[in-house]
C-alpha cells in the first residue's frame, strides 16, 4: 500500500452553512447551538485585562477564554516580529537539504522544483524557483497532472526528468511517503530532498534530506507548517548560505519579504492553525498582497473582484484566490498557476488569471451538481439508520472536486465525510473530518481496504478497488462510531460570547478586528444576542445557482445584519430570534458601516 497526500484543503461553506441539509437530503437533525460557559473568575480576568492594555470588555473576555489572560500573552499574540521566527536550521536535515541544493549550484547541475497541484504545492513551488533563478541556478520547475499523472512523485516523471538532465529532484508538498520512487531516483543518478508537512508514512523514502517537523527527534518548534510554510524557512536558510558563498555577487539578493504573499497563499488555504509562526507569516504575507507587486496576484485579485491597494483578508485570499489558484490542479493543469505567479508583465498575468477565473467558474458548476448528489446520498444513509461518518461514491463524479464536496458536506452534517469518484474498477476520493475527529488515524484502521491513503487529522486521500467500497464503508462508520459520540455529531454553532445588544460597538468590532488573521486555530469570534425582534428580507445572490441572502434590519441601535447564503429562514424573524454572528466594520468604496455577518439564527429560546 502506497501512502499518498490528502487532496488539498478548502475553506469551510459561508456564513450560513450551518443550517441542516438541503435539497432533499434531510436528516442531519436541527442544528444544535452549543454555548461557551464562562465562570466569575474568567470576568474577574477579563475586566483586570480590559483595564490593564484598553481593550472592550467583551474582547478581553474572547481574549481570555482562548488562554491569552495577560497583557504579556497578548502582547505577543498581536506582535508582528519576523525577527522571532525559529531558526531554519532547526528543522532536521536542513544542514544537509542546503549543502546538497549549493553543491548542486556550484557544479552546474541542473535541479527541479517538483510541486503539488494545489495552492501549497504551487506556491512552494515558485518560491523555491524565485530564489535559485535569483542565485543563478540552472533551475526548472514540474506539477504533474492531477488527472493524468495523480498526487505525488511519479517513475514516469522522474525518468522524464532524469532523461532531460535532472540531478537533483526537491519535492514540495509531496514525498514523505515515495519510498520507489525516491529509490527509482537514486538508481537513475537523481537526488531527492523532500519537502513535505503530511503524515509521516511507516517507512521513510531514502532520500537526500527530509524537511517536516513531524519528524522524530526533529527540534523546530512549530510542528503545523504547511508545505508553503516549510519551504520559506528552508528559502532562509538557502539565502544565508549561498550568501557566505557569494552566490549573489554581481546579482540582486531577494528579499523574502516579498516572498511572504506566497506563503500567506499557501498557509491559508491548507488551513493550518493560525498560530505562532504560521500567524506571523500569514499577518505579514497578507500585507504584501495588499502591495500588490506580484503582477499574477495582483491580476487574480482583480478577476475576484478584490478591490486594489486595499487591506486583504484570510477570508478572502481562502474564498476568493485560493480556488481560483486552485481550480488550474483541480480542472486540468495546475502549471498555469505556477506561470502566473512566476509572470512578469501585467499582460502575461492577466491573460493566466483570467483562464484560472473561467476554470474557477466551471469548477464551481460542477461542484454544485456533485454537492446535489451527494447531499442528496446522505440524506438517504441519515434517514435510516444515521452513521456518524459518512462514505458517498458514484460514478462521473470528477476526482479534482470530491474533495471540496466532503467539505460542504462535512460542514452541513456535522459527520466526517469522505466522497469517492469511481471510474472503472477504481475509486478515488478525498475526506474531510469534523472538530475532536483524527480522520488519518480513522482510515489507518481500515487501510487493509486500500491501494493508498495520506493526510492528516483533518484532510485525506485515498484510494481503493471499487468492489471494496461497501466494506470499506462499513469499516470507516465503525471507526467513526468509536472516535465519535452522539453529541459530537450533527450541525453545529459554536457560540463563544453571548453579549447585550448595548455591546455591539464600532469599538467593539475594531478590538476583535485586532485579533485577525481568522481561520484554523484562531477562528473569527462568533458572538450571540437572544430575543432580537427585526424585519427580514431575501436577497437574490450575485452567483448563478447560490442560496438567496438574508438582510435583517432592527429596530433602535442594534446594527442591521446579514445572512449569506441563508435567505430560506427569513421567515424565522416573524417573531422574536436568537442570532448568533460575527460582528464586523464592513468597508466599501470608501464607506464603512458596522454590521452583524449571521452564523445562525434560531426562533428565540427562554434563557
Amino acid at each position: 500500500m502506497r501512502s499518498t497526500a490528502a487532496e488539498p484543503l478548502e475553506p469551510r461553506a459561508g456564513p450560513g452553512s450551518q443550517r441542516a441539509l438541503v435539497d432533499g437530503a434531510a436528516g442531519a437533525g436541527p442544528v444544535r447551538w452549543i454555548l461557551g460557559q464562562g465562570e466569575a473568575a474568567e470576568a474577574e480576568q477579563a475586566a483586570s485585562l480590559a483595564r490593564a492594555i484598553g481593550i472592550h470588555p467583551v474582547a478581553a473576555r474572547v481574549l481570555c477564554r482562548r488562554g491569552l489572560a495577560r497583557p504579556e500573552q497578548v502582547e505577543a499574540f498581536l506582535a508582528d516580529d519576523l525577527a522571532g521566527l525559529p531558526d531554519p536550521f532547526l528543522l532536521r536535515d536542513m544542514d544537509r537539504a542546503v549543502e546538497r541544493i549549493a553543491a548542486a549550484i556550484a557544479r552546474g547541475e541542473k535541479i527541479v522544483a517538483y510541486g503539488d497541484y494545489d495552492v501549497d504545492g504551487v506556491s512552494s513551488t515558485v518560491q523555491l524557483v524565485t530564489l535559485l533563478r535569483a542565485a543563478g541556478a540552472q533551475i526548472d520547475w514540474f506539477v504533474p497532472h492531477r488527472l493524468r499523472e495523480g498526487y505525488g512523485l511519479n517513475p514516469e516523471a522522474i525518468e522524464r526528468l532524469a532523461a532531460g538532465g535532472a540531478k537533483l529532484i526537491v519535492s514540495l508538498d509531496c514525498g514523505v511517503g515515495a519510498v520507489e520512487e525516491v529509490d527509482r531516483a537514486a538508481a537513475l543518478g537523481v537526488d531527492v530532498i523532500v519537502v513535505d508537512h503530511h503524515q509521516l508514512s511507516p517507512e521513510l523514502p531514502r532520500a537526500a534530506a527530509i524537511l517536516n517537523p513531524l519528524q522524530p527527534d526533529c527540534r523546530f518548534p512549530e510542528k503545523r507548517l504547511c508545505a508553503a510554510g516549510v519551504t520559506f524557512f528552508l528559502v532562509m536558510a538557502l539565502r544565508k548560505r549561498l550568501r557566505e558563498a557569494g552566490a549573489f555577487a554581481g546579482r540582486e539578493e531577494p528579499n523574502l519579504r516579498r516572498m511572504l504573499d506566497l506563503v500567506a497563499l499557501g498557509t491559508v488555504a491548507d488551513v493550518v492553525p493560525l498560530l505562532g509562526a504560521n500567524r506571523t507569516l500569514v499577518r505579514a504575507g497578507l500585507v504584501e498582497i495588499a502591495r500588490g507587486a506580484r503582477p499574477g496576484l495582483r491580476a487574480l485579485a482583480e478577476v475576484a473582484g478584490l478591490p486594489p491597494s486595499r487591506a486583504v483578508t484570510a477570508g478572502q485570499v481562502g474564498f476568493k484566490l485560493g480556488p481560483r489558484i486552485n481550480a488550474a490542479g483541480r480542472m486540468d493543469d495546475a502549471g498555469r498557476a505556477v506561470r502566473l505567479l512566476l509572470a512578469e508583465t501585467p499582460e502575461e498575468a492577466v491573460r493566466l488569471a483570467r483562464a484560472l477565473d473561467e476554470e474557477n467558474r466551471s469548477r464551481r458548476e460542477i461542484e454544485a451538481a456533485i454537492l446535489r448528489e451527494a447531499l442528496a446520498q446522505a440524506g438517504e444513509r441519515l434517514a435510516r439508520d444515521p452513521p456518524r461518518g459518512l462514505v458517498l461514491a458514484a460514478e462521473g463524479w470528477h476526482p479534482g472536486v470530491v474533495g471540496i464536496v466532503a467539505s460542504r458536506v462535512a460542514e452541513r452534517t456535522g459527520r466526517p465525510a469522505i466522497l469517492l469518484a469511481i471510474e472503472g474498477e477504481q475509486a478515488k476520493g478525498s475526506g474531510r473530518s469534523v472538530a475532536g475527529f483524527d480522520i488519518h488515524g480513522a482510515i489507518a484502521q481500515c487501510g487493509g481496504l486500500l491501494d493508498r491513503f495520506g493526510g492528516h487529522r483533518a484532510a485525506i486521500g485515498l484510494a481503493l478497488p471499487a468492489r471494496s467500497i461497501p466494506e470499506f464503508r462499513a469499516a470507516f462508520e465503525a471507526a467513526s462510531a468509536r472516535g465519535l459520540s452522539d453529541e459530537q455529531v450533527g450541525p453545529r454553532c459554536h457560540v463563544e460570547l453571548p453579549v447585550a445588544a448595548g455591546d455591539l460597538t464600532e469599538r467593539l468590532a475594531l478590538d476583535l478586528e485586532k485579533l485577525a488573521p481568522f481561520g484554523a486555530g484562531n477562528p473569527e469570534p462568533v458572538l450571540a444576542a437572544f430575543g432580537l425582534s427585526g424585519k427580514a428580507r431575501a436577497m437574490p445572490a450575485r452567483e448563478e445557482g447560490s442560496e438567496p441572502h438574508l438582510e435583517v434590519r432592527f429596530p433602535g441601535r442594534t446594527p442591521p445584519a446579514i445572512g449569506f447564503g441563508m435567505g430560506r429562514e427569513a421567515g424565522l424573524c416573524d417573531g422574536p430570534v436568537d442570532a448568533a454572528f460575527h460582528l464586523e466594520v464592513d468597508r466599501w468604496q470608501g464607506r464603512s458601516r458596522l454590521r452583524l455577518r449571521l452564523r445562525a439564527l434560531r426562533a428565540a429560546q427562554a434563557s
